[in-house]
Order: C-alpha cells, then sequence, then structure tokens
C-alpha cells in the first residue's frame, strides 16, 4: 500500500446507504441502548453508511460530508480532534479508533526520533516492546522475529501470551476512554498467518499448528478485550477474517459490539466462481447477527466494476437489519471518503426476510423496491416484482441520484450472471 506521511500504514487481508444514512440525524439509526430502552425496536431499514476513514487525515470538508452520510466512522487514533468535530456535526454518529490486534509498526508515524508516536496504531509500541518486552515479538522455527510480507516494518507479536494481551487490552481501554472514542475496530483478527507470512512459528512444525495456534491465542485475545470493552460502555469491532472456513467462528467474534467483512461479496476462483460471502456457515451467521439488530456488520465490498457494486450492495440488502452497514471500497487504501450511487435508491425498510430461490439466487422485497444475488458460478433466472425499475449503479462523488431504466415487463424473468446482483426501486 503506498505510504502516506503522517499517516498509519495497515495491512489488508486481502484486500451507507441511504435507508439508514437517510433517517440518522431524525430517527437514530444506531441509537444507544438507553434511546432504544424507551423506543420501540429499530426497522430493518436498507443498509447504512459507513465510512473506513484510516488512509490519511480527513479534511474539513470530509468531516462535514461524514456528519451527513455515515452513522459509523473508523479514524485512526491520532484524529480524535476529528472524532469531536463529528460528534458536533452529528450527535448520534458512533466514531471507532482503528486498533491493531496482531502486529507493532515502526515505520515513520508510529516511531518518531526513535519513540514511539503518542497515538499509535497498535496496542502497543514497537519501541516499548523492544526495550522492555522483547519476548512479545513473535519468533519464527529459526528464532527470528517476523516482518509481514508485502508489508515493510509490520511485526508480528504473540498475540497468545497472556501478558502482551492484558498490556494491549489496557493500553487501548485507557486511551478509548481518556480520549471518548465510542469503541474499537480491532484489524487482523486473522485465521491464518499464511496471509502475510511463510513462516512457521516457533513452538510448532507445521503451517496448521501456526494458524492454530495464533487463532486459539485470538480467542482468548478477544474476549479479555470484549469483557473490558463491556464493562467501560464501549463497542468492540475486530476484522475477522475467513469465517466461512471456521462455523461459529463470525457469531463468537461479533459478540462484542459486531464484527467487520473485509472481503464482503469476495468473487472465489480469480473472478470465476461464485461469491465467497455465501460459501460455508459465514452467511447464515450475518443473517442472525443482522436480524438480532445489536451489533454492527460493518462490510467492505472491493468495486473495481458494476457487477461488483451491485453485488456488494445487493447482498448487504439480504442482511440489512437496524446495524447493518456497507461501503464500496474503490481503492485498497481508504483513501478517500466512499459512496456508490446505490446508496441514493430509497430501498426503504424490509418487509420480509431474505429468500433463497431452488436455482440458488437470493431475493428480499423493501417498502421501496426489491433487490435480488446470484450468488453461484453460473448464470441463473429470476422474475422481479411488477412495476419496478432498475436503480443505477454508477459511482459519484456526490450524492446525487442516478437515473434508472425501466426493465421489460417483470412476468418475463432476467437473467443473472453468475456473481452479479440487481437492485429494482420503485419509479420516481
Amino acid at each position: 500500500m503506498p505510504k502516506a506521511a503522517l499517516t498509519f500504514e495497515r495491512p489488508v487481508v486481502l484486500r451507507l446507504a441511504a435507508g439508514c444514512a437517510a433517517v440518522a440525524l431524525a430517527a437514530g439509526c444506531l441509537a444507544s441502548s438507553a434511546d432504544e430502552s424507551a423506543a420501540p425496536p429499530p426497522k430493518p431499514l436498507a443498509p447504512c453508511a459507513w465510512w473506513y476513514g484510516i488512509g490519511q487525515p480527513p479534511t474539513a470538508d470530509e468531516l462535514r460530508l461524514a456528519a451527513r452520510r455515515y452513522d459509523v466512522v473508523v479514524l485512526n487514533a491520532d484524529q480524535a480532534a476529528a472524532m469531536r468535530t463529528l460528534r458536533e456535526l452529528n450527535p448520534r454518529i458512533k466514531v471507532l479508533v482503528y486498533k491493531d490486534l496482531s502486529s507493532t509498526r515502526n515505520y515513520a508515524g508510529a516511531v518518531n526520533g526513535g519513540e514511539d508516536a503518542e497515538f499509535l496504531p497498535s496496542g502497543i509500541g514497537y519501541v516499548a516492546a523492544q526495550r522492555t518486552h522483547p519476548e512479545w515479538f513473535a519468533a519464527d522455527s529459526r528464532g527470528q522475529r517476523i516482518e509481514w510480507q508485502g508489508y515493510p516494518k509490520h511485526w508480528q507479536m504473540t498475540v497468545w501470551d497472556p501478558a502482551y494481551q492484558k498490556a494491549w487490552t489496557s493500553a487501548v481501554m485507557a486511551e478509548v476512554t481518556r480520549e471518548g472514542w465510542d469503541g474499537i475496530l480491532a484489524d487482523n483478527d486473522f485465521n491464518s498467518l499464511s496471509h502475510y507470512s511463510t513462516a512457521i512459528l516457533a513452538g510448532t512444525t507445521t503451517e496448521a499448528e501456526t494458524d492454530r495456534k495464533l487463532r486459539d491465542g485470538l480467542d482468548a485475545f478477544l474476549s479479555l478485550i470484549g469483557d473490558a470493552v463491556q464493562k467501560a460502555g464501549k463497542l468492540f469491532v475486530p476484522n475477522v477474517s475467513e469465517t466461512h472456513l471456521l462455523p461459529g467462528r463470525w457469531t463468537a467474534h461479533s459478540r462484542f459490539g459486531g464484527a467487520m467483512e473485509e472481503n464482503f461479496g469476495f468473487r472465489e476462483d480469480g473472478g470465476t466462481g461464485g461469491l465467497l460471502t455465501f460459501r460455508g456457515n459465514e452467511f447464515q451467521e450475518l443473517r442472525a447477527q443482522a436480524a438480532l439488530g445489536e451489533s454492527l456488520l460493518l462490510l467492505v465490498t472491493r468495486t473495481r466494476s458494476a457487477q461488483q457494486h451491485r453485488a456488494g450492495y445487493a447482498s448487504a440488502a439480504l442482511l440489512a437489519g437496524p446495524r447493518t452497514c456497507w461501503t464500496p471500497a474503490t481503492t485498497d487504501d481508504y483513501r478517500d471518503p466512499e459512496w456508490s450511487a446505490l446508496q441514493d435508491n430509497d430501498l426503504g425498510e424490509a418487509v420480509d426476510a431474505a429468500g433463497r430461490q431452488p436455482n440458488g439466487v437470493w431475493t428480499r422485497t423493501f417498502t421501496g423496491g426489491w433487490v435480488a444475488v446470484n450468488p453461484t458460478s453460473a448464470a441463473k433466472t429470476v422474475t422481479p416484482p411488477e412495476g419496478l425499475v432498475v436503480a443505477g449503479a454508477r459511482t459519484a462523488p456526490t450524492s446525487s441520484a442516478p437515473p434508472s431504466s425501466p426493465l421489460p415487463p417483470s412476468s418475463s424473468p432476467i437473467t443473472l450472471a453468475a456473481a452479479d446482483g440487481i437492485v429494482m426501486v420503485k419509479p420516481k
């Protein structure tokens, strides 16, 4: 990822919307627990909008725009002033601080003049660990420290060590409480070290044993942090990876405030297969969490084409609940606020649960429209409801509504390509 001055670098594990965003200020899509106790249960609106704003310091214009558009914003730890500005502009917005679970870093910005920066992208500073706890740097089978491949000066830490876990939790919770963040977005709750290194951890003999040691360590680590976060009345949202491989992992790791899926709607087999999110048990766990409406689903779809836009947003709409938020990602470094024109189409409130057709296509109806997703690796047909038009899929830097185009009579089935989706709305 390109390096920007005075900003935090971060690894990418592979490398919101009109419904909630439009009502956030008036109705409080992400209202506090106290608000909810005196109000009816929140409604399953179309996906709300969120901003993963960790690429570079936000400008004043970006903050004003974010306060209008987004229900959740994630910022780097050195942007507490921006967090307070957002709160002033929109008291209901939730602002989380970015912290990495699994690495410490010594690039410029994380270490300055031979000392750790005041505000870190990690929980433990590189210099502090080097001086007082060098054993917290993970070692490979040859006794060498593990630097992440592709991400210079990111160093794997011993996430399984109770002492490291306690020190990370204490330092981060003290900062979150002192600065007034709503909670933590914890990066790199990963499933396998192989995304960053081919190393075999000391004390293990195979890649499988290495990955098991990391996963078991992260399981215990998240429980410790989660308990501390809940006692402080904050949110804890880990960026949890590859949950389609491990049934129950998404549910377990989202229990302290939610979870992030950075590869939502990702297509398998180098872009020739179906949608990875629907493989295994992941989609069912996401649906269950979304339906409860008690924790955040922060979904990111890498959108390099109109098809990826459609499939990502429509898949998020299948999951839409009171706290389901989606964002496109047109770049890998999250440098700018993101927005899709699909987020301006007024789908409204879901009137049913997502349903799977016999051919594998998923559909869902809203008060203002309908969505369908074909997560399979082959083209499928589906028949839309009457009286709807196709929503625009153009990406735009402003929130101007895109044009819509009519379909043939709705009694005629339409064909959805593999890993594609469609969003249809009532004509204006």
